[in-house]
Parts: structure tokens; C-alpha cells; sequence
């Protein structure tokens, strides 16, 4: 069974002149459990939109989006926890709380949905951070993490409640190339240590060739390359 398939999937938005601008139309994508896919496109080419349609923050107009065989398209009333469960995200500004520490900021994914954390979970969170070579970071704030480190920390926190589904929003949009190719091999790492399925969105076409499969979005239609 796939993990995610999207079928004729429309999304179109009020251009603030009463007319409707068309940003995907009938998008069709399978993807497997367990694979990394890129998808690159220029800007305004509906990625960060197809992007949030699958990390189900934004809902199509028409289409079906199932996630590991459950139609998830209208489930308006279990999208939070469904959200929370079983995707996680990864983003090109982090967006780390500031007054936290690394560590709680890690285990923030975990209290968004309960009162506190168990020893289990804190364990797994320790874990993490030794595998992405964070530990000594645990409790500093993000303001004092490198750009690298940052983004270490925010992949723990993506990966802390365990998903099925890792979303990549420009990933090493704000990195110099050394700390890029630093994040797209940790990635791939994380790809094949915990078996996450992992879809990026990227410009870059030096990242997007590392992914297993590549697409690329034009006209609100999705190819792959």
C-alpha cells in the first residue's frame, strides 16, 4: 500500500480581484512508503501549496489526498491529531521558539497534544540528538546554535513523535553550500535508519538529485524527471 496518494488533486486562489488564479490542477502522485522524492519548481509554481496539501494544512478545492489508505481530504475534525501523528516538518527558517532550549523545543511536537513528556519519549529525544550530533546543544537557546545546528535541532523535533511522512520545506535554502550537502546528507540518513519517507521541496537541483525520485511542478502540473 503507498503512503500518499493524491488523485486530480485542485487547489486555486482569489487573486484579491475577484478572480480565481488556478496554483495546482489534477495533481496524481504515489509515493511509497520509505522513499525520498524532490520537487523543484520556479517560484509561484504551487510547490509550497502542494507542500501544505500534504502536510494538511491547507485543504484541495477537488481531489483526493489518502495517507496510508485513509481518504484524509475533509476529516476537518481529526486533522490536528492526524497532523501531529504522523507527519512531521521540517522548515527553512526552523522556527525554533526562542525562549526554549534546544531540548525543549525538540519535545514541543509531543506537548502540543499532552501535559507532559513520558520517560520514554525523553529517552527517544535523547536519541535523537546523538544520532544529528546535537547532545551538547541540549540546553542552549536557539539564538546561540550555528545555522547547521539549528537545523539539527529542528529535525529532531520534526522526527520526535516518530512520522511516517518527514515534509522539507527549502531545507538548505539559507545555508552556505558546505552546510547544505551536511543537511541533505543527513536526510538521507534519517532515511535509511528510521525508514521515514521524506519529500523536499527545493530550488536547488543539486539537492533535488539525491532524492530516489525527482519532479518538477510547472503550471499547476507535477512531472516526474
Amino acid at each position: 500500500m503507498a503512503l500518499i496518494e493524491l488523485s486530480n488533486i485542485s487547489k486555486s486562489f482569489n487573486d484579491g480581484e475577484n478572480n480565481l488564479r488556478q496554483v495546482l490542477c489534477d495533481i496524481n502522485l504515489r509515493i511509497e512508503q520509505g522513499e525520498v522524492i524532490s520537487i523543484r519548481g520556479v517560484s509561484g509554481s504551487g510547490k509550497t501549496t502542494l507542500l501544505s496539501i500534504l502536510g494538511t494544512i491547507l485543504s484541495p478545492d477537488k481531489g483526493i489526498y489518502r495517507l496510508q489508505g485513509e481518504d484524509i481530504t475533509h476529516q476537518n475534525a481529526n486533522i490536528a491529531s492526524i497532523r501531529n501523528r504522523k507527519i512531521g516538518f521540517l522548515f527553512q527558517d526552523h522556527r525554533l521558539l526562542p525562549q526554549l532550549s534546544a531540548y525543549e523545543n525538540i519535545l514541543l511536537p509531543i506537548l502540543a497534544a499532552a501535559d507532559t513528556t513520558t520517560s520514554e519519549e525523553e529517552k527517544y529525544a535523547e536519541e535523537l540528538m546523538e544520532m544529528l550530533n546535537v547532545s551538547h546543544l541540549r540546553n542552549q537557546l536557539p539564538a546561540t546554535l550555528s545555522g547547521g545546528e539549528a537545523c539539527r535541532v529542528a529535525l529532531c523535533r520534526a522526527l520526535i513523535r516518530k512520522p511516517q511522512l518527514l515534509l522539507a520545506d527549502e531545507p538548505t535554502g539559507q545555508l552556505d553550500e558546505e552546510l547544505s550537502q551536511q543537511v541533505a546528507n543527513l536526510l538521507l540518513d534519517i532515511n535509511r535508519k528510521l525508514g521515514t519517507t521524506i519529500i523536499i521541496v527545493t530550488h536547488s537541483e543539486e539537492l533535488a538529485r539525491k532524492a530516489q525520485r525527482q519532479f518538477y511542478l510547472q503550471e499547476g502540473k507535477i512531472n516526474e524527471i
